[in-house]
């Protein structure tokens, strides 16, 4: 670490919110932004890892749990060696959410990716809130099962009312106050 920095360090962005309320839209923009500074990073989506590494896990909250402790698991690992780890995932239980915050420690970041139930249901392509207001699938977060928000997470992004774009250059700027990446005006000097 050069300077007291935390730059070349390992975190993990770990995104949290509702089906549809742009976690995956976000961190794919962080992403992108966070490769283009060369930094070695590795993308965690709940839905790839749930069809890989939890295959056969169902929707009961003891695998829910399970599944966030498996991502978790494979975040710590890959932070404790420099890599930035970014979670998209709904995660929706605080208490798992907490433990995988204590796992990793201080180089862990949730962002809570927030809207309003109505805006999520009318961005959902798949059709699947419709489904779960019918019925036709039991246990969907924010319907028929709860999703506990964060109540102190170290940033809370309301898609509602900004532009996904705006929403990771607050992640980036967030990654930069704490000293994982460079500023941009830094690097343009170096």
């Amino acid at each position: 670490m050069e300077n007291g920095t935390k730059v070349g360090r390992g975190f993990t962005l770990w995104f949290t919110g509702l089906s549809g309320a742009g976690k995956t839209t976000i961190s794919e923009i962080v992403e992108h932004e966070l490769r283009n500074r060369s930094r070695k990073i590795e993308v965690l989506d709940g839905d790839i890892v749930r069809t890989n590494l939890s295959k056969g896990l169902g929707f009961s909250r003891e695998d829910r749990d399970t599944n966030v402790l498996r991502i978790g698991f494979v975040a710590n690992l890959l932070t404790r060696n420099g890599v930035g780890v970014i979670v998209s995932a709904i995660s929706p239980f605080k208490e798992v959410r907490d433990q995988v915050r204590r796992n990793i420690g201080e180089d862990f970041v949730e962002i809570f990716v927030d809207a309003p139930l109505e805006v999520c249901a009318e961005r959902d392509v798949k059709g699947l809130y419709e489904k779960a207001f019918s019925g036709e699938i039991p246990q969907f977060t924010g319907v028929s099962d709860p999703y506990e928000a964060p109540v102190a997470p170290e940033l809370h992004i309301k898609t509602d009312e900004e532009e996904p774009n705006e929403s990771a250059m607050r992640v980036i700027g967030h990654l930069e106050e704490l000293g994982y990446l460079r500023p941009v005006e830094a690097l343009n000097r170096a």
